[in-house]
């Protein structure tokens, strides 16, 4: 049997960094799983021309800032760099092209099953985010569709659209960032299912942040959180949106009920042909591989208190968004949801 470690990280990127950290500072023996082939996590997927949402001062895992760049909001190399150069400043213990394809508790011991043989731990932190499970809402006639459909997930960039009239669904950051990108090259439309919301020009994403760490403060305090304070946009004006706002193609077409062979039909039953659908409509939780240890519902997400399982003993999710703590799906809200979660299980196996 192998060694019995006593805690597992299923997941290499920022999530599973943070948790790193603070196991490391407190002497747990522990390692990360990583699926990617290297070192970078979710951010080696993105487009080419993501960026942070907030400035690097904003955008840091503990111990160590994110170092400068000149640009107003770090590049999506950049992010890759730190991510890499985190990992080694902090001598994290990583394996990496392993895939976990399931978890298992027996006799207070977690059997992980994955592509490369069976690892065993007293714990496991589950830190795989959301990109492997893109969400692509059920439309009628979505399979008929003969034209080219991706999610954002796999979009790169704006090239392989050349020529073509695209449409782009989904009223968030990522699809308001690709009509502006797309729209440079062709011909395109976006269609939102409600109003797309911008936050004011001179705020970024750390003001969601705040406003993330303001509701968690009140909830903690027994206060009510008054929304009314707080300009509950969700798309940031980076730059390029700026620029998409001044040549007029920030626009929402509005909904679509369905989709034909060509293409699809507006709410106001009006029909449009389509070259191409890239789908912005945001994604799941990639928490499959612990359907054998706890339920999900069809989201991915897992009964929890704060970040701890509740179905099962010995189980943590960290970085997932709200459910596991306010913002910390963000490279700045990971180290408040990592920090208590790893002082749990430090309490957790003490016990043992």
């Amino acid at each position: 049997m192998n060694k019995i470690l006593d805690v597992i990280v299923v997941g290499g990127g920022q999530s599973g960094l943070a948790c790193g950290y603070y196991l490391r500072r407190n002497k747990v023996n522990f390692l990360l799983l990583d699926k990617e082939e290297k070192c970078g996590g979710a951010w080696l997927h993105a487009w080419d021309s993501l960026t942070l949402f907030s400035p690097a001062e904003h955008s840091s895992l503990p111990g160590w800032l994110m170092p400068k760049s000149k640009n107003l909001f770090p590049l999506k190399q950049e992010v890759i760099d730190y991510l890499c150069q985190y990992e080694k400043r902090y001598d994290l213990p990583i394996e990496r092209s392993v895939t976990v394809e399931s978890v298992l508790l027996e006799n207070k011991i977690f059997k992980i099953q994955t592509n490369k043989g069976m690892y065993f731990s007293k714990v496991v932190i589950a830190a795989t985010g959301t990109w492997n499970n893109p969400f692509i809402p059920e439309i009628a006639g979505i399979d008929t569709f003969k034209g080219t459909q991706i999610h954002s997930a796999q979009y790169k960039n704006s090239e392989s659209f050349k020529n073509l009239k695209v449409l782009v669904v989904g009223e968030g950051n990522s699809g308001a960032q690709i009509i502006a990108e797309v729209s440079k090259v062709t011909n395109v439309k976006w269609s939102t299912s409600k109003p797309p919301q911008y936050l004011p020009d001179e705020v970024d994403g750390f003001y969601l942040f705040n406003v993330a760490t303001a509701k968690y403060n009140a909830e903690k305090e027994g206060k009510p959180f008054n929304a009314a304070n707080y300009d509950l946009g969700t798309i940031v004006m980076v730059p390029p949106l700026k620029e998409a706002r001044s040549r007029g193609v920030l626009l929402s077409s509005g909904g679509i009920k369905s989709i034909y062979e060509e293409g699809v039909i507006w709410i106001d039953g009006t029909k449009e042909d389509f070259d191409a659908i890239i789908w912005c409509t945001g994604f799941g939780y990639a928490t499959s591989f612990l359907k054998n240890s706890v339920s999900a519902d069809n989201r991915g997400i897992v009964k929890t208190e704060h970040s701890k399982a509740t179905e099962i003993d010995g189980l943590w999710l960290a970085g997932y968004g709200s459910w596991t703590g306010y913002a910390s799906a963000t490279l700045i809200g990971i180290n408040r949801n990592a920090k208590q979660s790893c002082s749990e299980i430090l309490a957790y196996l003490h016990k043992q």
